[in-house]
């Protein structure tokens, strides 16, 4: 191999690594890195947005977590989603994996939203649920279905989904998250509840509605 081809395949080879490491989560190269609120305590590391404790000072709790139990539905959407992910379970972090239980009311919906980071998997424990997630533009196509208990769906991460109780009782599902902090940003909240508010002109030019109807959902 000539010199010139042989630094050619060394970019290139460099070049692959390189959208390698960029491309995914870094794996861990310890065991775990428990999560350290706080900072202050000695042997503390920053990795991956959280502070970790040092691996000797590890104990069971900070791996376990026992409030996993039926939410309260009362509210207006009659659901309730309760997260278990590195905030409850400090020793979750840099692990790439939470989850949540999510309650419903008899006709309650889990609204519109996203998971910046990170897919989502679901499986009905109770009832039966109507679920979709939309595509992106500019097909926006919508993939639904029902599913009743032992029903296992996938939301893809980054697109909009929900959850909706068609049962006339109760539901439940747990979902798995392929991130310690997966976040989610509901729809309507972030279009209409944001802090300070998108202009009323702006949203009623983008949803070509009059900028009344924007106000009253503003309100």
């Amino acid at each position: 191999m000539k010199a010139s081809q042989y630094y050619l395949a060394l970019i290139v080879l460099l070049a692959l690594a390189s959208y390698g490491a960029f491309a995914y989560d870094p794996s861990p190269l310890q065991d775990f890195c428990v999560a350290l609120n706080d900072t202050s305590k000695t042997g503390a590391v920053f990795v991956n947005g959280k502070f970790c404790k040092d691996p000797a000072l590890a104990n069971a709790n900070d791996f376990f977590y026992g409030g996993l139990k039926e939410g309260n539905t009362s509210g207006a959407l009659g659901s309730m989603v309760t997260p278990v992910a590195v905030t409850q379970i400090l020793g979750l972090n840099t692990l790439g994996i939470s989850l949540a239980r999510v309650d419903f009311a008899p006709y309650g919906l889990n609204p519109p939203h996203i998971h910046p980071r990170a897919t989502e998997i679901l499986v009905v424990i109770e009832g039966t649920l109507q679920v979709g997630f939309v595509t992106s533009n500019p097909e926006n196509h919508l993939f639904t279905k029902v599913l009743n208990t032992g029903d296992v769906f996938v939301f893809p991460i980054g697109l909009i989904h929900f959850q909706q109780n068609v049962g006339k009782t109760k539901a439940v599902a747990i979902a798995g998250l392929s991130s310690q902090n997966p976040g989610v940003i509901t729809i309507a909240n972030a279009v209409f509840k944001s802090n300070p508010l998108i202009s009323a002109d702006i949203l009623a030019k983008a949803f070509q509605v009059d900028k009344s109807v924007i106000k009253t959902l503003q309100n």
